[in-house]
């Protein structure tokens, strides 16, 4: 008897998704190159993730000293690294068990962490209070979201849990809401109002859902992945209202707070709103705020450190919050350590700040120069368009395409948007993300990339896409 048979149902209907198959497909190409198989590109540029890193942005120096004094305690005696970020690794070394990042961190997270993310939340929203013991560290918000999500889905049937989901947004999380057997109740954002989220399409997408399931949460990108949108206080207010009318938890995504591009865009985040409000918001809505070292400048994907924040949990409902946090979170020191420095970064008048600052705003101008080249060339080319990206590292691209093309894809049984991202990385040696990935409106079609790179290199991924459409677009007119 096959094995397969004896897995379940739920395990055998899981398909690898099609951005795993594009970066399978990349990785081939990448050993075709270096084996000297002629291509019309000359190197592959992976663009699927906003894994900055991994494309020259380099990582912040204040960050890796406190590590390596940490990993290595010699160098606390050295002078090849800053006075203040020596002091920083006593101090975190000092918190941890035996004074090293080798033994088990405390449950719930290191002492010192929690508190510099405490303070951090209150600097951020005004002076607005947060309780170090309504924090937990986890590997990041992707975990935090899967260990909450867990806490909050139950029933069967029309009973089961249900949660609206921005479309698009990233499909990690709907792949971790039907893993725990919750189900997703689409709310489609508005392209045309530069992805705005509008409250009569929230309450479409809740009288939708009633009937078929619970609807008991609500999940907001702020700023949006992939969409780049990010709200406005007002806009936050009524969701607010919203979920205090329909009794609806806020789950909010703030992993991009730090990457805001532009003058006139401001990150706010939904706890201040929310306390700014005053009662009886500010004591009746529920809340679970989450943040990563993975986004944003710092780009920290390996360190794996992470946090989410619980507003307004009924006092029973924490205990459970707890224990879920307790077993599964806490996450890797090191990844603890990273979020420490995010929270509390070198300030003025610290021997590291000159550096620190230079290097934040180096690639803050990096990203807003990428933004505007986007926004210049893609609109410029017949068959795309590109909304305004306000903040996070992705641009997402509407794909204008020919009746031909869809008619091909569909007898290929793909999306057509996926056949054009498998076209354009054979033959253009670009991987992006196919928009059906993220989710979108049926009939329109698009395209994913981070746009956290070097200059230089995004200039790159804008001829080489730009000459691809302009062919692509001639073969199936």
């Amino acid at each position: 008897m096959s094995f397969l048979r004896e897995i379940s149902p739920m395990v055998r209907s899981i398909h690898l998704p099609g951005q795993e198959v594009l970066m399978s497909r990349a990785a081939r190409i990448r050993t075709e190159l270096r084996q000297g198989i002629k291509k019309d590109f000359m190197e592959l540029i992976d663009l699927s993730s906003s894994d900055i890193h991994s494309r020259g942005i380099k990582p912040i120096s204040f960050l890796r000293q406190v590590m390596a004094a940490c990993c290595y305690p010699s160098l606390l005696h050295s002078d090849r690294i800053p006075a203040d970020a020596r002091e920083r690794a006593r101090s975190l070394l000092t918190d941890s068990n035996g004074g090293s990042i080798g033994s088990y961190p405390p449950t719930g997270g290191m002492a010192k962490v929690r508190r510099s993310v405490s303070d951090f939340i209150t600097r951020r929203d005004g002076g607005v209070p947060s309780i170090p013991e309504h924090i937990f560290l986890t590997t990041g918000s992707q975990q935090a979201l899967t260990i909450f999500l867990k806490l909050l889905v139950s029933g069967e049937g029309p009973l089961r849990t249900g949660v609206l989901v921005p479309v698009p947004s990233y499909s990690t999380f709907s792949m971790a809401l039907a893993n725990q057997g919750g189900v997703m109740v689409p709310y489609y954002l508005c392209e045309e109002q530069g992805w705005a989220l509008e409250m009569e399409e929230l309450q479409r997408a809740l009288q939708a859902a009633r009937g078929h399931c619970n609807p008991m949460a609500l999940y907001v990108i702020n700023p949006g992945n992939p969409s780049g949108l990010v709200q406005s206080r007002k806009s936050i207010e009524e969701v607010i209202r919203f979920a205090a009318q329909e009794r609806l938890f806020l789950l909010v995504d703030e992993v991009y707070q730090e990457t805001i591009h532009g003058e006139d865009t401001e990150f706010v985040s939904y706890k201040r709103v929310l306390f700014e409000m005053g009662s009886p918001y500010s004591s009746t809505v529920e809340l679970a705020s989450f943040h990563s070292v993975s986004k944003g400048t710092f780009g920290e994907y390996g360190m794996r450190g992470g946090y989410v924040e619980l507003v307004n949990l009924d006092p029973k409902v924490m205990e459970h919050a707890l224990t879920f946090f307790n077993r599964d979170g806490s996450g890797t020191v090191m990844g603890q350590i990273a979020l420490d420095i995010l929270a509390d970064p070198p300030q003025l008048g610290d021997p590291s700040y000159p550096l620190y600052s230079q290097e934040v705003q180096s690639i803050k101008n990096t990203l807003l120069s990428n933004v505007r080249r986007v926004h210049s060339v893609l609109n410029g080319v017949p068959g795309m368009s590109c909304q305004p990206i306000r903040g996070g590292l992705y641009a997402f691209v509407q794909l204008h395409l020919p009746q031909r093309v869809i008619e091909q894809a569909k007898e290929a049984g793909v999306e057509p948007d996926m056949m054009y991202c498998q076209r354009l990385l054979n033959e253009a040696g670009l991987c992006v993300v196919p928009g059906c990935e993220c989710g979108q409106r049926e009939g329109s079609y698009h395209i994913r990339f981070c746009i956290g790179v070097q200059e230089e290199i995004m200039e790159e991924v804008l001829q080489r896409l730009k000459s691809f459409h302009s062919h692509f677009m001639r073969e199936f007119s």
